[in-house]
C-alpha cells in the first residue's frame, strides 16, 4: 500500500467492526455512460467522486487554477465579465492535444488533493464503495488508488446519439471523440471489467449491480 493511498483513507481502521470501502475507478470515452454508471452506483450506496466536477470547482472564479488558466491561455478564453469561458477553452484544447496537456498540467495538481480528501471522507463515513470517475484515471495516477478499474464503452452510434441528446453540436462531438482516439485500446489491458452500455438501461443497470456485488465480495 502506498503512502498516498494511506493518506486517502486506505487504512482499514477497526477491521473487526466493518469491512473497508471498495474503490472502483470509472473511466472510458465521452458519451459512453460513465456518469450514468456512477449514478447507479450511488443508488446502490456508493459514494461518487467525480474528477470532472472537481476540475470545474478548482477553475471556478476566485480559485488559483482559474487565474492560472486565464494567464496561460490569454484573452481568447476570457468571457465578457473576465471569467473563464469554458466553451472557448474547450474549442482550443480539444482541437490540439498539446494544448490539452497544457491545461491538464495547470488543473490536475489542484484536482488531486480534492479527490484524495473526498476519498478519505467517504472512508471515514464507512461507505461500502467509492466510485472515482475520471477520463484520466490511469494517466493521472488515480488508478493506483483503486481496487478495480471499470472501463465503460459503447458503440459509436450510441456514443454520438447520446452526445446529441446532451445538446453538443456534431462538430464539437467529433473533436472530443477524436481527442480520445485509442483510449479504449490503451485502457483495456488495465481494466478489471469492461462494461458495454450499448444495450438497454435495464440491462446495463443489472450489469452494474452484478459488478458491484462481485467487487464488494472481493474485498470482504
Amino acid at each position: 500500500m502506498t503512502d498516498e493511498r494511506s493518506a486517502a483513507g486506505g487504512g482499514t481502521g477497526d477491521a473487526g467492526s466493518r469491512r473497508r470501502s471498495v474503490r472502483i475507478g470509472i473511466t472510458g470515452p465521452i458519451g459512453c455512460g460513465k456518469s450514468q454508471v456512477s449514478r447507479w452506483l450511488a443508488e446502490l450506496g456508493a459514494v461518487v467522486v467525480d474528477a470532472d466536477r472537481a476540475a470545474r470547482d478548482v477553475t471556478a472564479p476566485g480559485q488559483p487554477a482559474h487565474e492560472a488558466v486565464l494567464r496561460h491561455f490569454g484573452p481568447a478564453v476570457a468571457g465578457p465579465d473576465g471569467t473563464l469561458d469554458r466553451r472557448a477553452l474547450a474549442a482550443i484544447v480539444f482541437a490540439d492535444t498539446a494544448r490539452l496537456r497544457e491545461l491538464e498540467s495547470l488543473v490536475h495538481p489542484a484536482v488531486r488533493p480534492r479527490i484524495l480528501a473526498a476519498i478519505a471522507q467517504a472512508e471515514r463515513d464507512g461507505a461500502p464503495a467509492i466510485a472515482i470517475e475520471a477520463i484520466k484515471l490511469v494517466e493521472g495516477g488515480l488508478a493506483a488508488l483503486c481496487d478495480e478499474i471499470w472501463l465503460v464503452t459503447c458503440n459509436p452510434v450510441a456514443q454520438r446519439e447520446r452526445l446529441a441528446v446532451r445538446g453538443m453540436p456534431p462538430t464539437d462531438a467529433e473533436r472530443r471523440i477524436a481527442a480520445q482516439a485509442g483510449l479504449v485500446a490503451r485502457l483495456r489491458p488495465v481494466a478489471t471489467r469492461v462494461l458495454d452500455t450499448s444495450g438497454s438501461p435495464d440491462e446495463t443497470r443489472s450489469t452494474v449491480r452484478a459488478a458491484l456485488d462481485a467487487a464488494l465480495a472481493a474485498v470482504a
